[in-house]
């Protein structure tokens, strides 16, 4: 008969044996056959530990090439436990225990092994790999580190360190290992792909579109890079290109679902329904309803104002699903613009408190409610949900809204304070506190709490505008409202509001041609403004020109201006002097 056993294992069979005090090796001594059949005995003290230790490490590489790790593991243990101070067998141990991903045990074995043997340079990379592995990044940054000034090629550890410092949005230092990589290796198409990342997440968008552009020059089907560079070229409205790029993934990877939900959402943009159809129905027939590709797709229709075939994918989902809380979510919002409030309402009220769309549900019904004059079970329905979560800022600002809107400033002040109390700094609440101290009568406490809206965010463009026109109103500090003004135009240049404020400056300064040329910019940009128009007839009046005077106070009357008695004494007034002819 053949033996058929591979020869490792016939020389670890005799190895054990050998080991384990047997040898059939002939003596010099034997004489005849006989005696060379009788085997010799030479006894090994099976007390040994470091014998122990070694045949325990023979059935661990057995158990490890049989593939059998938690016996290799436990052969493994008792090799260490009767030679603990083995750097080679911690080390081992460490590997083995990385290998089954129980990082931390590894760890306490590698710097055991580290302890023993402090200049082996490979097990400080084994050490380094489980500090990144257990996302101790500040330690394995300063091992990787350590390597590479004696390992400065070893481009896998360059890489590693590289990665973490991108976690950790070290991106200048990521760059510097990334140029060395490329120095080392000009054909190494990850580091371009890296680059193009950092770049991205900098937005430095000419870098990192040269960037991708490099790592698909050495490989043309780089999944990730097509996807990101696509990616960029959505991000900087260059439609097209992104869809040629990802029809180009599509080509290589047709289940890449995300690509094909992308195109389809620019195809729509672009105006091209055929080719957005025909994406369409490639998403329906590579996933089924609950699926995330059809989640997708009906958030796709939903944001490209397709409401009904929204409405007909998401059904779809919740019908199979009806625990998919974002697909209800989501098909309450398009009955919501449908105009199916009754519809919009069922859907939002099954929303379940543990989940993450409850409260964006809570503030729609609120929305709705107000909307179908409820607003006093609005209110009721907003202060259970800041109950829930007293840290959401647009909870309070809703309800103060309510409170505002029925003119009740005081108990919009107090809402609006309680949610400073708990949100503290949140520019949003202090803005609008502001704005309803100032409609509260208080003028002093609004300019202070805009103050410490510009001493959060010296941007705040609305914040800077209504400091400068409540001061222009008042007729007080002008040349500080003026730049205050101006400085909110740079910001926002396009404000029909703030250009107004601009032009009542110069109206309050008495230099009407150049406040009706702000004024008249003002009213192309926010035409249905009431007060804009009625400070354009203010400006005309004031230089007499009392025609177009009347025009926009009648204009200012038309949409509904909330001071109409002093608006129509106005319109007496202008009318009085063009009867009488008087200039």
């Amino acid at each position: 008969m053949i033996c058929k056993q591979p020869i490792w294992r016939i020389t670890l069979l005799a190895l054990t044996l050998t080991i384990s005090g047997c040898s059939w090796i002939f003596p010099p001594s034997a004489k005849g056959p006989k005696a060379a059949l009788k085997p010799t005995i030479y006894p090994i003290p099976s007390r040994d530990a470091k014998f122990i230790s070694y045949l325990n490490y023979m059935k661990y590489r057995l158990a490890l090439s049989e593939g059998d790790l938690e016996k290799a593991r436990d052969f493994l243990a008792i090799s260490l436990e009767k030679d603990p101070d083995s750097p080679y067998l911690n080390r081992k141990m460490a590997e083995l225990l990385k290998n089954i991903k129980k990082y931390q045990e590894a760890l306490t074995y590698a710097q055991k092994a580290i302890a023993l043997s402090p200049k082996d340079i490979n097990l400080h990379i084994l050490l380094a790999d489980l500090y990144s592995l257990t996302h101790k990044d500040a330690l394995a940054t300063l091992e990787y580190e350590k390597i590479l000034k004696h390992r400065p090629r070893d481009q896998r550890v360059r890489l590693v360190l590289t990665t973490i410092y991108i976690r950790q949005n070290e991106f200048q230092k990521a760059l510097s290992h990334l140029d060395i990589l490329i120095k080392q290796n000009p054909d190494l198409v990850i580091t371009y792909y890296y680059r193009g990342r950092i770049y991205l997440e900098l937005k430095e968008y000419d870098k990192a579109e040269k960037a991708y552009k490099n790592a698909l020059r050495l490989n043309q089907t780089l999944e990730p890079a097509l996807f990101d560079l696509a990616t960029l070229y959505q991000l900087t409205n260059r439609y097209k290109e992104a869809a040629n790029l990802y029809e180009r993934l599509l080509a290589s990877y047709p289940d890449n679902l995300m690509a094909r939900e992308r195109l389809v959402d620019i195809y729509f943009r672009l105006g091209l329904q055929e080719k957005a159809e025909k994406q369409t129905e490639a998403i329906k027939r590579q996933s089924k309803p609950g699926e995330p590709g059809r989640q997708a797709l009906g958030l796709i229709y939903l944001r490209h104002g397709k409401i009904q075939e929204s409405i007909n994918e998401l059904s779809l989902i919740v019908s199979a699903w009806p625990k998919d809380q974002k697909s209800r979510y989501y098909l309450a919002i398009a009955y919501e613009q449908q105009g199916n409030f009754e519809k919009a309402l069922e859907h939002f009220r099954q929303i379940k408190e543990s989940s993450r769309y409850y409260i964006p549900s809570q503030l729609h019904i609120a929305y709705i409610l107000e909307d179908q004059g409820k607003t006093n079970e609005a209110i009721e329905i907003l202060k259970k949900t800041i109950d829930l979560d007293k840290g959401k800022p647009e909870l309070y600002l809703m309800l103060a809204g309510l409170y505002e809107a029925k003119e009740d400033y005081r108990e919009a002040i107090k809402v609006l304070q309680e949610g400073l109390r708990n949100n503290q700094k949140n520019v949003s609440l202090l803005f609008r506190l502001g704005v309803v101290l100032d409609k509260n009568g208080n003028k002093e406490a609004c300019i202070e709490r805009m103050k410490e809206v510009l001493a959060i965010n010296p941007n705040h463009a609305e914040a800077l505008n209504y400091i400068g026109y409540t001061y222009a109103e008042q007729g007080i500090r002008l040349d500080e409202a003026m730049e205050l003004i101006q400085k909110a135009l740079q910001l926002k240049p396009e404000s029909g509001y703030i250009i107004d404020s601009l032009g009542w400056v110069y109206f309050q300064k008495g230099l009407y041609d150049q406040a009706i040329r702000y004024l008249e910019k003002a009213v192309k940009l926010t035409p249905d403004d009431p007060t804009i128009n009625e400070h354009l007839g203010d400006a005309y009046f004031k230089k007499r020109d009392y025609r177009a005077s009347l025009e926009h106070y009648k204009r200012a009357l038309s949409l509904k201006h909330p001071k109409e008695k002093e608006l129509r004494k106005k319109i007496s007034r202008v009318q009085q002097l063009l009867k009488t002819g008087k200039n």
